[in-house]
């Protein structure tokens, strides 16, 4: 198999295992070449730590696209995680023209939301117009949360039966994504897994659910099933070694109180490369 590079566009916050930090390291692993364009820098992520630092980054990056073009640099898909403000998600779009091959993947984690609430700084109008980026996507991965965000889905709290997760995959779908992963199903007590919509069929894998919420997890999934799906897998095979690879970063880092911010993915990798790696 021909060896591929990506792209991934998201920010770099320092200390904290979620972001670029987590996407090189595992898309590496993985065993294809990673190239990278930081949306912003944060010495720290947002959630739980206070008085971090943030440099947007958005007056770079079409000085850095353009570079890229200039040098005929073309990826085999682009993937993009947490983007800081609306202006760069059409930064994004102009980038994905830009620098694709004919025939690459666009990737698109919708990194805004969880739990039924925006992330902090995000608004419904920046919802909205991640839908737009979603909808031109060869594969969307939103949550529950960002799925209802980006389709006027009211967000129900508690479980979700099958109905409802059925007709927010529809609405995702109406976006124009060809496929939809969509993450934090659960019909069952102690069942946690997604659901792959692809030319109208859904598919789904469950595995153990911790009883622990865990900070970067949306991002080391996105990772590894990015690296996953690089290494010639299945979508479905993609998303399912994605959550096997995520379920064991957190087991890693069971009985570690003081590991709040994220979780040691950097030890579960050696089962990641088993999986993926095909020589």
């Amino acid at each position: 198999m021909e060896d591929k590079r990506i792209l991934t566009i998201q920010d770099i916050s320092c200390v904290g295992q979620c972001s670029l930090t987590v996407a090189l390291p595992i898309i590496s692993a993985c065993g294809i070449e990673t190239a990278i364009l930081p949306s912003a820098v944060l010495s720290t992520h947002t959630g739980g730590f206070t008085g971090y630092t943030f440099r947007d980054l958005s007056g770079d990056m079409q000085g850095i696209s353009s570079h890229w073009k200039k040098e005929g640099i073309r990826f085999d898909a682009v993937y993009t995680g947490y983007l800081g403000s609306i202006d760069q998600i059409d930064y994004v779009q102009e980038i994905m023209k830009e620098t694709l091959k004919p025939g690459g993947l666009r990737i698109v984690d919708p990194a805004m939301a969880d739990h039924g609430k925006l992330y902090y700084g995000f608004t419904e109008e920046f919802a909205g117009k991640m839908a737009g980026l979603c909808g031109s996507a060869d594969i969307a991965l939103p949550n529950i949360t960002e799925a209802c965000f980006m389709t006027g889905t009211p967000y129900e709290r508690g479980p979700k039966d099958e109905a409802y997760i059925e007709a927010l995959l529809d609405k995702v779908s109406d976006l124009g994504a060809k496929c939809v992963v969509l993450k934090g199903i659960s019909y069952e007590e102690g069942k946690l897994g997604v659901a792959v919509r692809q030319e109208g069929h859904t598919s789904y894998y469950f595995h153990e659910r911790l009883r622990r919420n865990s900070h970067g997890t949306g991002d080391i999934y996105a990772s590894s099933f990015v690296g996953a799906l690089m290494q010639g897998f299945s979508v479905y095979d993609a998303a399912s070694i994605a959550a096997d690879f995520t379920l064991e970063s957190m087991k890693k880092t069971l009985g570690d109180d003081s590991h709040w911010y994220g979780v040691k993915f950097e030890k579960a990798l050696p089962l990641l490369v088993q999986k993926v790696n095909r020589g």
